[in-house]
């Protein structure tokens, strides 16, 4: 008996939507990760400030609408984009756990900052009220935890861009939220004009709201144009800053310490040579990098023999960055600058406040070194100090912020408005070799220039030793690892802008608005939950044959 095979009907082809199922789902995270990256290809030293704008609208677009868990993922993700290559400089000497270490725990902020955002993205405006939540985290980053870490503010990409003048008007917070809400700006405006190519109908105010949140940043730029001035308030003052390079690796400590003093005192000698010359003016005054003697020159009569021949040679006060120990059991060591005087000697001390976690001390030691035992190569802890850097040298009230502290607001703001005329970040970057760090700090100062409307003077051991104007621009320029003399007559300036008058209001306020979004977002799904009647759709219509309702 022959038996006959029954034809089984074709499965059903799968629906649309299922096929579109996997785009779908990997459209926000890849969205999330390409903002990060374009984030991160804004900074320095590419001058390609402006690719902050689409990388931050990829990274809106990617948190619009989804649920909380889903945006503090993307939040992260698109935070680890942006900060893994930006802090890779961070592993230079000491391998790629403290590197990876710190970019999750800053990624962890985004990740807090994505929630956020996915939560008030429903909200009208929502540009507004996610880039005031994009500045909250940042404020948090920027103090917590062991002070904080504020590198990889969006501010600090602005150098060379537009919304620089606004650094002036409200500081590196309002200069964020500027450049935060045009990208989200932009993200919202792409998505009501695809929504009406698809409609052909746009909500009420959409369009006004979309383009507010876009030009208004860029017209504040432009209101703020004249708070940037490079005019002098207080004359001019001749300052010279000597780079004079680190030598090889392969010394033992104590060698490559007397190298590195011996290399600023030669290249000061030469300076000294070459103004009797008449090959260069006499400068008002020198300034040293930090660290240019990490041989303490207060106690060891060498060190100091060293300085006072080469401050005698050039005739003028001379700032030196220098290690101080404080005599006997248990004193206290500190990351000092010296203003040292040819007639009398050292002088005035500054001693950094915002010394660096895990560089200049380091917090949790025992349970630190469970992790890493490159821990010890900090085998002792710097101490900070408490007083405010202003030297008077040569009657010019120069203002101190030493190297790291140029990335916090407040390390800087507060020698402005004890009376700084000029400021100065001395620097010691040779730790980090040729890696983009010794840049993104430029761009810091770059931006700190515009905020205070001050000069700004940068020696640093190994480069990129720097002078910039008031208005941002860089008028003098080393090169790394190179010896260098760096001298200009800049602009002396007492007025104090907006900036550095409100202090940390503006950052308090955007903190408020994003905070108010939170809030405003919180009521609307609690009013959700507790079933809230929706207004009534009413009733039904049917459709006729031809689609007519």
């Amino acid at each position: 008996m022959t038996s006959v095979e029954t034809p089984q009907p074709e499965p059903p082809p799968a629906p649309a939507s299922a096929k579109r199922a996997w785009p779908a789902r990997l459209a926000g995270p890849a969205a999330a990760v390409a903002g990060g990256l374009l984030l991160y290809a804004s900074f320095p030293p590419r001058p390609l400030w402006y690719l902050a704008l689409p990388g931050l609208a990829l990274f809106g677009w990617s948190l619009r609408g989804r649920g909380l868990r889903a945006g503090f993922g993307l939040g992260t993700l698109g935070g680890l984009a942006f900060l893994l290559p930006l802090l890779v400089w961070t592993s230079v000497e000491v391998g790629s756990f403290p590197w990876l270490a710190l970019s999750v725990a800053e990624a962890l902020f985004l990740g807090l900052v994505g929630l956020g955002i996915a939560a008030v993205s429903r909200l009208p405006v929502w540009p507004l009220w996610a880039a005031g939540l994009w500045m909250a985290g940042e404020a948090a980053r920027s103090r917590f935890p062991f002070g904080g870490f504020s590198w990889g503010k969006v501010a600090f990409g602005q150098a060379d861009g537009v919304f620089l003048p606004l650094a002036a008007a409200g500081g590196t917070p309002l200069l964020g939220f500027a450049v935060v809400l045009c990208g989200f700006g932009l993200a919202e405006a792409a998505r009501r004009a695809a929504a009406y190519r698809r409609t052909r109908t746009l909500p009420r105010g959409a369009a006004t709201a979309a383009a507010v949140t876009v030009l208004a940043p860029v017209a504040g730029a432009f209101a703020a144009l004249p708070l940037v001035s490079n005019a002098p308030e207080a004359g001019t003052a001749t300052v010279a800053a000597i780079q004079g390079n680190v030598p090889r690796m392969g010394l033992d400590f104590n060698a490559q310490r007397a190298a590195v003093l011996d290399n600023h005192a030669r290249q000061t000698l030469k300076l000294a040579a070459e103004v009797k010359a008449g090959k260069r003016p006499k400068p008002d005054f020198v300034l040293w990098p930090e660290n240019s003697s990490d041989i303490d020159p207060l106690h060891d009569e060498s060190a100091r023999l060293t300085i006072d021949a080469a401050v005698k040679a050039i005739g003028a006060p001379t700032e030196i960055g220098t290690l101080v120990q404080n005599p006997g059991p248990g004193g206290k060591l500190y990351n000092t600058l010296i203003d040292w005087s040819p007639a009398s000697g050292p002088g005035a001390t500054y001693e950094k406040r915002h010394i660096q976690p895990f560089g200049e001390y380091i917090p949790l030691r025992s349970l630190a070194e469970k992790f890493s035992k490159d821990v010890n190569l900090v085998g002792e802890d710097f101490s900070p100090g408490h007083k405010v850097g202003v030297f008077t040298m040569a009657g010019t009230r120069v203002g101190f912020a030493t190297c790291y502290e140029a990335a916090f607001d407040n390390d800087v703001r507060d020698p402005v408005e004890a009376g700084a005329e000029l400021l100065a970040v001395p620097s010691n970057n040779a730790t980090f070799d040729r890696s983009e760090m010794t840049y993104q700090q430029l761009a810091m100062d770059q931006v700190r220039a515009v905020e205070h409307s001050r000069s700004v003077v940068v020696p640093t051991t190994s480069g990129v030793s720097a002078i910039i104007r008031p208005d941002g621009t860089i008028v003098r320029r080393s090169g790394m690892f190179a010896p260098a003399i760096l001298e200009d007559e800049v602009p002396l300036r007492t007025s104090l802008t907006p900036a550095t008058r409100l202090g940390t209001a503006p950052e308090w306020l955007l903190v408020a608005v994003g905070a108010a979004g939170a809030a405003w977002s919180t009521v609307r799904a609690v009013r959700a939950r507790r079933g809230t009647p929706a207004p009534h759709p009413g009733p039904a219509r049917k459709v006729g044959q031809h689609g007519n309702t």
